[in-house]
């Protein structure tokens, strides 16, 4: 059974970090490019970043590029997103999926606020 669990969200103020992870199981993690997307109160999820199976290749939204970094653990099957200068408008529910598979965890809640 495919399964992601998302963690590290927060309240953090605007300007500030934070570093999202992801663990995955139940599919071989290595094969597989991987992805975070976001959902914010209102508006459709939407894809923020990929990474290729081997780490050598990474995608970014145009709204995240500069601020938001990706990385891979294949030993320990997890993912990451390293999250800079956060704004307001990145408050969402982020969540991590393998590319070309269909479940998605439960996400963690990230809010950008004073």
């Amino acid at each position: 059974q495919v399964q992601f669990v998302e963690s590290g969200g927060g309240l953090v103020q605007p300007g500030g970090s934070l570093r999202l992870s992801c663990a995955a199981s139940g599919f071989t993690f290595s094969s597989y490019a991987m992805s975070w997307y976001r959902q914010a109160p209102g508006k459709e999820r939407e894809f923020i970043a990929r990474i290729d199976s081997t780490g050598g290749s990474r995608n970014y939204a145009d709204s995240v590029k500069g601020r938001f970094t990706i990385s891979r653990d294949n030993a320990k099957n997890t993912v990451s997103l390293q999250m800079n200068s956060l704004k307001p408008e990145d408050t969402a529910v982020y969540y991590c999926k393998a590319w070309g598979l269909v479940s998605w965890g439960q996400g963690t809640q990230v809010t950008v606020s004073s």
